[in-house]
């Protein structure tokens, strides 16, 4: 690795930028259009390269000023404040000295605005009853009201500032009042996603020692009742010799919501029914002032190995990276009506269902159940229904619908829709024309966004009354970003070469640790490229500036000496008309040092035969070139997925390697797909 704290220039290395006219004619098919950017936030390139300049040559005036739009109880002293060990931005401290809530930042100072009575929350379950789909709504005012009786029960169950809420639920809207109530008070909450067991819940509990576990009786997940509540029981009760003892000791009580009227075992002492707790409760509970530094919330990620990492977020940066990239990145207005379709369980819910778009103001959709239940047109539907303005999803998603036939959204009118945008993985050039073409009929621009976990906030996107875009490409770095692409040595990328996406200076939102484990965090995020943040993806860098993201390092295969991103094979392979969906993993081979394997899901109608087979490794090496040819294709049914749409390639990866699957699965949203991919491979 690099021994500098800051990378090289190679000798053949182009400018970090090029020149506003190249992009321009390089991308003129995707670039905004007129209309749009004349009501843009931000509306030419111009306009960008001279805000992002000045994000970066002083960060300290530009973050304080745009800082200034938040609700602060008490100044800060100082904008950034670097660590005390120099050559690094490990450990930057942001808006030190202010005092500020990010539950007050959400709700009430929209109460003195036209915004009182303006729908915050707009929400849709699952199931559909006599008179249709069940919804509700709430206003800046009653959500207000919601969140500070919320507040008040938690302070009666014992909960003060600095204690940990566990939150586990269903996409319901007593999951954002919880969460909501928690930064209320200053008790740092870890949402656990709904779909995670119960030995997740009590591996995650007992980290962060959490006092408290909010839950559901149950949920709604494609017609059936996901057992909550059952699961949290499991997760506190275990047995030891014979003998119950408790799975998860610093728990006191458990707070649960009746969503689904399924019969559940109440512990008495412990267990508080939410509507009981609420009904008594006062509706006056002040937020409490924060320090700046105050922990947000703890968020947990697995790794490919050993236990997961908390990842831990404070309070005045990540509200201001939320808020303005939602505002920038979103173009957000008060009469959008905004959809997320992530789960609140990651960290795109927290980010953009709840923190960036409340503190804008919007009106937030939010949708309990799976994307294609009870037909394959229901999301949109919902679009068509509510008129849904801006729709954020995965690509993972995206190429479930293309499997699922373009009837499915002919048939709705999704005329609404201004702005759609990507997150969680990199998209392929194929969906990403499907998206713009079939869903944003050509006129909706396009954010193919990239960030992480860890970073908070989205770090480069294109903004889209000002940059154009290019299908597959992630564009240019937010405001105070400073992505660099590298060798392994520590030297730049040349043009259009392959290496590790790195940061080279702090952001207001990002990550300040890894819970009770500061050797994991240094090491995993400031030891690769010593002083400078490691992201752990392998992108490049265009000769215009523009970053496409290759992935997760480990998705990035060395094939002969050759720098393969599998997302490049993925995107071949997609571009067949066979094909739906694929998944392309390495596995250790003892010439090449890696083959490609390729898990691929066929459209109706082609047969999985060898023919085929053939055809598709052909056609990879035809638009790649013969080196990425797949040594191996498998056809399968369908990819194994978490919950929020992800493919799991790793556990792909292992099968490809050993033929069996030996790591963590408690994100896995079918075990079914699993288990025929390993008979599947038995055959």
């Amino acid at each position: 690795m690099g021994k500098t704290s800051l990378p090289k220039k190679s000798s053949s290395s182009a400018s970090a930028h090029d020149s506003i006219e190249s992009i321009l004619a390089e991308n003129r098919r995707f670039a905004p259009s007129k209309q749009f950017s004349s009501r843009a936030r931000i509306g030419s390139m111009a306009d960008y390269e001279k805000l992002y300049r000045a994000s970066i040559k002083d960060p300290e005036k530009f973050f304080a000023k745009q800082a200034e739009e938040l609700t602060w109880f008490k100044p800060w002293r100082k904008v950034i404040q670097p660590p005390a060990k120099k050559g690094s931005f490990e450990g930057t401290q942001w808006f030190v000295g202010g005092k500020i809530n990010a539950s007050y930042n959400c709700i009430d100072r929209h109460l003195e605005t036209a915004r009182k009575n303006k729908a915050a929350l707009i929400w849709e379950g699952e199931p559909a009853g006599a008179f249709g789909f069940e919804q509700r709504t709430l206003t800046y005012q009653q959500l207000h009201r919601e969140v500070s009786k919320c507040a008040n029960v938690l302070r009666s169950l014992g909960i003060k500032t600095g204690d940990r809420v566990a939150i586990y639920m269903g996409m319901t809207p007593e999951l954002a009042i919880a969460v909501l109530a928690c930064a209320r008070i200053g008790a740092p909450h870890t949402v656990i996603f709904g779909g995670f067991s119960s030995e997740a819940i009590r591996d995650r509990v007992n980290d962060c020692d959490a006092r408290l576990i909010v839950t559901a009786d149950g949920g709604w997940r494609r017609g059936n009742i996901v057992e909550l509540k059952k699961n949290v029981d499991q997760a506190l009760s275990t047995e030891s010799s014979g003998t119950p003892v408790s799975g998860c000791p610093s728990v006191e009580k458990v707070l649960v919501v009746k969503r689904t009227a399924h019969g559940v075992d109440m512990v008495p002492g412990r267990d508080v029914w939410w509507h009981d707790a609420m009904a008594d409760a006062s509706a006056d509970c002040p937020a409490v002032p924060l320090d700046s530094e105050h922990p947000l919330y703890i968020l947990y990620t697995s790794g490919t190995t050993g236990k997961p990492k908390g990842i831990v977020h404070t309070t005045a940066g990540y509200l201001l990276g939320t808020y303005l990239t939602t505002k920038y990145i979103f173009d957000i207005r008060d009469e959008d009506i905004y959809w997320c379709s992530a789960d609140i369980g990651w960290v795109t819910g927290h980010s953009y269902i709840l923190y960036g778009p409340l503190s804008c103001g919007a009106t937030v959709l939010m949708y309990e159940g799976a994307p294609m239940f009870p037909a394959p047109d229901r999301f949109w539907d919902i679009i068509e229904r509510h008129r849904v303005s801006i729709f954020y999803t995965a690509p993972t998603a995206i190429r479930s619908f293309v499997r699922a036939g373009n009837e499915h959204p002919e048939k709705h009118d999704l005329s609404s829709l201004r702005l759609l945008g990507t997150v969680g993985e990199p998209i392929n050039p194929e969906a990403w024309m499907w998206y713009h073409t079939l869903i944003g009929k050509g006129k909706c621009p396009i954010v193919d966004t990239w960030w992480q976990t860890e970073t908070g906030a989205i770090m480069i996107s294109p903004l889209p009354g000002a940059v154009p875009t290019r299908p597959g490409s992630a564009t240019l770095p937010f405001f105070g970003v400073a992505p660099q692409v590298v060798r392994k040595d520590g030297f730049l990328c040349n043009p259009n070469e392959g290496g590790y996406l790195v940061i080279t200076k702090p952001w207001p939102s990002m990550l300040r640790g890894i819970y009770k484990d500061p050797e994991r965090f240094h090491k995993q995020y400031f030891s690769e490229y010593p002083g400078i943040y490691f992201t752990g993806d392998g992108a490049r860098r265009d000769k215009n500036g523009y970053f496409w993201i290759m992935g997760r390092v480990d998705d990035v295969i060395n094939v002969s000496g050759h720098r393969l991103g599998t997302m490049e094979v993925e995107s071949a392979l997609v571009g067949n008309p066979a094909v739906a969906e694929a998944a392309v993993v390495g596995r250790p081979d003892e010439i090449k040092g890696s083959a490609l394997v390729a898990f691929v899901t066929l459209k109706q109608g082609w047969p999985p035969d060898e023919a085929l087979r053939e055809k598709l490794r052909e056609h990879v090496a035809l638009a790649i070139g013969s080196i990425a040819r797949p040594d191996d294709i498998r056809f399968t049914d369908s990819l194994p997925k978490t919950r929020s749409g992800k493919i799991m390639r790793r556990l792909l990866r292992e099968l490809a390697s050993t033929g069996a699957v030996k790591g963590d699965t408690t994100t896995l949203e079918d075990f079914s797909v699993l288990e025929k991919l390993r008979t599947a491979e038995e055959e």
